[in-house]
């Protein structure tokens, strides 16, 4: 495969890796696995996911979201704002956009490095779910808000075992075959609440996590303990803020905003794959 020119962007402390694939240049069938190499730290750019922007017939643009294990995802909440970054920068859309995922259409307005981003309706919200495990019960939150979440309250969050705890709740059985993600959360006050993610194909905890940030928001506002906008502290220190109404006891017009960053911009040599 010859040299694919990309770029590096970070999005609140998930970094990812984007590629304009409008000409159809990576076919369908090479992307997980070349997701897979090129999302290897230490041997290859290293990142959380790759992304790829495609054509779209209703949208300005769409995208294929790949992690970093290949396996392809719905929604991703910090790698959405980044893709609306990237395509302002390089005229595929305007500053206020449309573009295509698994999860549906998603809105997005860039102000210079701040991007908000239009969330899929959530849904699926249940509260106290039960789960049996090695110790006992576990009660969690669940809601799906592009894709799946559990949301946990812990007491201390700095020392909570977010990695061993995450990785069980993420492939318990009552959340086979497809595993949800796991959000640990800390509540600050009625407009903050910090956060720690165990990702679903990242298969570790992130330093961010875009709809794990909503997950939690709402999860918290769902039992009063919370009100719009929140503002959500992410493992790498990084503040999200999510704004959202209440309307006949669900939620609407979930707005995902923070800062993005470009990394750099290179081109991804076949040796690193």
């Amino acid at each position: 495969m010859e040299e694919i020119e990309f770029w590096k962007m970070n999005g609140s402390g998930n970094d990812f890796i984007l590629i304009d694939n409008r000409s159809g240049r990576v076919k369908e069938e090479q992307m997980a696995a070349l997701a897979t190499r090129a999302c290897r730290r230490r041997e290859s750019v290293g990142a959380d996911g790759l992304i790829f922007i495609v054509p779209s017939t209703r949208c300005d643009f769409g995208w294929r979201f790949f992690n970093a294990d290949g396996s392809e995802a719905e929604m991703c909440g910090n790698g959405g704002r980044c893709v609306a970054r990237f395509a302002f920068m390089n005229g595929i859309a305007g500053p206020k956009m449309t573009f295509e995922t698994i999860a549906g259409a998603v809105s997005a307005e860039v102000q210079g490095r701040v991007v908000k981003v239009l969330m899929p309706k959530p849904h699926g919200l249940r509260l106290d779910v039960e789960l049996p495990h090695s110790e006992g019960w576990m009660s969690v939150d669940f809601v799906n808000t592009g894709v799946p979440h559990t949301v946990v309250q812990v007491r201390d969050l700095q020392m909570h075992p977010v990695i061993e705890e995450g990785r069980a709740i993420r492939r318990h059985p009552l959340f086979a075959p497809a595993g949800t993600n796991a959000d640990f959360i800390s509540v600050r006050g009625k407009d903050l609440i910090e956060v720690r993610t165990y990702e679903r194909g990242v298969e570790d905890e992130t330093l961010a996590c875009g709809t794990g940030a909503i997950a939690s928001a709402l999860a918290a506002a769902a039992r009063g303990m919370v009100s719009s906008p929140v503002k959500v502290k992410t493992r790498g220190g990084d503040v999200l803020t999510i704004h959202f109404r209440v309307e006949e006891n669900s939620f609407q017009e979930v707005w995902l905003e923070g800062s993005t960053s470009v990394v750099y911009r290179a081109k991804l040599n076949e040796e690193a794959l």
